[in-house]
């Protein structure tokens, strides 16, 4: 089970790079002064990735407990 610990690392980590994106597509969006209904647009194309991304992040951070309890 100690491959748990790496593999969980690493989906951890694409999990907060996806959040990442995610903030930098809406700062960026808030940045170019877009019409509200523009910007409610981009942040509703945006709510599923961020939901992606934090369920990644979640899961990632299960995998390494998991791996630590089993190790």
């Amino acid at each position: 089970m100690a491959y748990l610990i790496p593999l969980g690392a690493i989906v951890t980590v694409v999990g907060l790079v996806l959040l990442m994106v995610c903030i930098l597509r809406v700062a960026k969006a808030r940045k170019a002064g877009l019409p509200e209904e523009e910007l409610r647009a981009v942040l509703e194309a945006t709510v599923p990735m961020n939901l992606g991304a934090l369920f990644l992040s979640a899961l990632g951070l299960m995998m390494v407990v998991v791996g630590i309890l089993l190790g």
